[in-house]
């Protein structure tokens, strides 16, 4: 039974590709429950089947076998029409770890929201206005910033644009695909804390997908370990990081150059450009 602050619910999710010989099994048997107010993270080194997992709760991989249903919404059925793309996308949107290479690099970050606001015909000319000033100001563009196309920001600015993007419909969850894996630790931590002052604006969920244990344990309460597919241990993030059951966690743990992401504080000094 899916209860009302589920936002996910996956039982026993396998995703296969190819055949015979070349058969690759890239995630088995996946079973778990996301709920509201607690962001999920899914961790394991590169290969472990975090991204395809994370496709088929979008909806955007057929499951080979199991079901997966997200506020309600069976997504292993495919979404034919345009309404149904549309319901679907305010669901779930992702941010991906390249930022540069999910936005139109020619595109004025205005016009990158305007587009989005028009395919869900959000309000009149004056409404979608309003509305791409209210999102860049969330995510701390300013009004020179909004001007710009993504070639001519930084890598932090483009992730905020894509951010913005992706709360322009308003969903009911975002994934963060590695989204900050590709900036510098100082960027880092100020998209994290972004991240936070988000949601608490607008009751977003996350679900985070990484392999970054420090990033993990600052923005999420639970979280999911796979390894070749499977999911190997899950529980409330403190727990399993500070007290691992499964062996592979410890090597993921322990492979960590510094343990002083448990420090509390790290990540906003870092933030702030004072510790150096």
């Amino acid at each position: 039974m899916v209860h009302d602050d589920t936002v996910i619910s996956a039982n026993g999710l396998r995703k296969v590709f190819g055949r015979g010989r070349s058969e690759h099994v890239a995630v088995h048997g996946a079973s778990f429950t996301m709920t509201r107010g607690r962001n999920l993270g899914i961790v394991g080194e590169s290969g472990s089947g975090k991204s395809t997992l994370a496709r088929m709760i979008m909806g955007l991989e057929r499951p080979t076998a199991g079901d997966v249903v997200v506020c309600g919404s069976d997504m292993t059925r495919p979404a034919h029409s345009r309404s149904a793309r549309r319901e679907r996308a305010k669901l779930t949107q992702m941010v991906y770890q390249d930022p540069f290479g999910s936005l139109d690099p020619r595109q004025p970050v205005e016009s990158v929201l305007r587009e989005v606001l028009s395919i869900h015909d959000s309000g009149d000319r004056s409404a979608r206005e309003l509305r791409i000033a209210e999102l860049c100001d969330l995510v701390g563009l300013t009004v020179a910033q909004r001007s710009r196309s993504p070639r001519d920001l930084s890598g932090g600015q483009r992730q905020r644009v894509a951010i913005a993007r992706a709360l322009a419909v308003e969903p009911r969850l975002i994934v963060l695909d590695e989204a900050v894996a590709a900036l510098d630790i100082s960027i880092q931590a100020q998209i994290l804390n972004l991240l936070t002052d988000v949601q608490d604006a607008t009751g977003t969920d996350y679900l985070l997908i990484s392999h970054d244990l420090a990033v993990v344990s600052h923005l999420t309460q639970d979280v999911i370990v796979l390894r070749q597919g499977e999911i190997v241990e899950q529980g409330e993030t403190r727990v399993v990081l500070e007290e691992p059951q499964h062996r592979y966690t410890r090597v993921l743990r322990d492979s960590i150059p510094s343990q002083r992401w448990r420090e509390p504080g790290v990540l906003e000094r870092i933030a702030l450009g004072s510790d150096g």
